[in-house]
């Protein structure tokens, strides 16, 4: 019972580093910044959440009908701002739980890549799907992710139809980000950015830790390699427009939709130990 444990601990510690890493280190700078507790408050409480989910046997959702639902219902997330808002400045990418608001997109797209590498039959269409979302928001982070995760998938597969979905993703990005950006959300968004005007060294850190959770998702999850490199993708994409232009900082920055999205993606693409 004991070595039965310690495998499937041990099975789920190249995810728990991935996303504890990152997120610790980005909790870390955010206190020694002087961020609001309740910025730290709110990561902590996801950062639970977020190994939750990676800890339950969530493998058993991610296959056949049951992983095909999961895909409609995170889908279905991504058109929720569209419809429902609510909405700045005529973008809408977030999802309101009573006094929670979440991204959509980093929400729901760690996952929608990881499902999407597991069914090649269906992931260009649900990749486009989810792109026409991110246009309808408009969403040019999200957009490059799933940009980056059908680049990761064509990578490992030569599937000529991933290569046509990193293609139009590239495009819907561009067309996104020209009408979608807003002013810079202190503690959230460009991070790497705006702690290095402080702290150069601060900064590095972060940046290395976020590096570092790429490359446990890229190469050390005990996962087929299409899904790896899709969900390494997905995070490459988002933190390249948390550099780039005013969006969200993955993992790093203060917010619990990536956390919470991420720790759902590693719980399905993380193989039980038996």
């Amino acid at each position: 019972m004991i070595l039965r444990v310690g495998a499937r601990f041990a099975n789920r510690l190249p995810a728990l580093l991935a996303l504890g890493v990152p997120v610790l280190a980005g909790m870390g700078a955010m206190a020694l910044l002087g961020a609001p507790f309740g910025h730290l408050l709110t990561n902590a409480a996801a950062l639970v959440a977020g190994v939750v989910l990676l800890l339950l046997p969530l493998p058993v959702l991610a296959s056949g009908r049951s992983g095909r639902l999961l895909v409609l219902f995170l889908l279905s997330l991504l058109f929720v701002p569209w419809i429902a808002g609510p909405d700045l400045a005529g973008v809408s990418r977030w999802i309101e739980l009573g006094p929670i608001t979440l991204h959509a997109g980093m929400l729901a797209i760690p996952a929608l890549c990881v499902l999407g590498a597991r069914d090649p039959d269906y992931a260009a269409p649900v990749f486009l799907a989810a792109l026409l979302a991110c246009l309808l928001q408009p969403d040019a982070a999200s957009a490059f992710a799933l940009t980056f995760a059908a680049v990761g998938i064509h990578h490992a597969t030569r599937d000529w139809k991933m290569g046509v979905v990193a293609i139009a993703g590239f495009f819907a990005m561009l067309a996104a980000a020209v009408r979608g950006e807003l002013p810079v959300v202190e503690y959230a968004d460009r991070v790497l950015v705006q702690y290095a005007a402080a702290n150069a060294l601060l900064a590095l850190g972060l940046f290395a830790s976020l590096v570092g959770g790429f490359c446990l998702m890229a190469l050390a999850l005990p996962v087929e390699r299409p899904a790896r490199l899709a969900l390494a993708g997905s995070l490459f994409g988002f933190s390249i427009m948390g550099v780039m232009a005013n969006y969200p900082s993955p993992l790093i920055g203060y917010g619990a939709a990536a956390i919470l999205g991420y720790g759902l993606a590693l719980g399905l693409s993380t193989k039980a130990a038996t």
